[in-house]
């Protein structure tokens, strides 16, 4: 199965009235397409985010992302600043995964981190509370979002491999 066929084969459920929610073999294609993507980009205009999404990449065993240097002020006048991203990074580049982090709303909203394929669909996200109610370093709440968001699709955690 590929994850197209996932995709309408679960829509063709949702249409029935018959869907029961996700299931494992979705998780699994969701996964396969994550170890088989080979251009994966993190837009941003700095560097730190891209280091500690690729330690947290390679604690998974996934490939590596690639920083898509690019200005992503303007993307927080947006209603959904982290998703504008992605976004932005898929119609600039050749992306077959983009993973944006940024603001998840309105200023206050906390953050989201957000992995989308390369056509522009959700596949799994984390969030995070204000800034000035976590106290997490940039990284640490990054790192903390990407495992959270590979967790949610069955990559093991890193906590529980004892990697810190």
């Amino acid at each position: 199965m590929t994850l197209e066929t996932t995709i309408g084969n679960a829509f063709e459920e949702s249409a029935a009235g018959i869907r029961k929610g996700d299931n494992p073999a979705e998780l699994a294609e969701i996964r396969k397409y994550l170890l088989a993507s080979r251009v994966i980009v993190v837009p941003n205009h700095n560097g730190v985010k891209i280091g500690v999404i690729n330690e947290v990449l390679g604690e998974a065993g996934l490939p590596l992302a690639k920083h898509l240097a690019v200005p992503t002020g303007s993307c927080d006048v947006s209603r959904m600043p982290a998703l504008t991203k992605a976004l932005m990074a898929l119609d600039i580049s050749d992306a077959d995964l983009v993973i944006a982090r940024g603001r998840l709303g309105v200023p206050g909203s906390g953050s989201m981190l957000v992995i989308l394929d390369r056509k522009g669909r959700i596949l799994s996200a984390a969030l995070s509370p204000a800034h000035v109610l976590h106290g997490k370093t940039v990284a640490q709440a990054v790192r903390d979002e990407m495992r959270e968001a590979l967790t949610r699709l069955g990559f093991p955690s890193s906590q529980s491999r004892g990697v810190r």
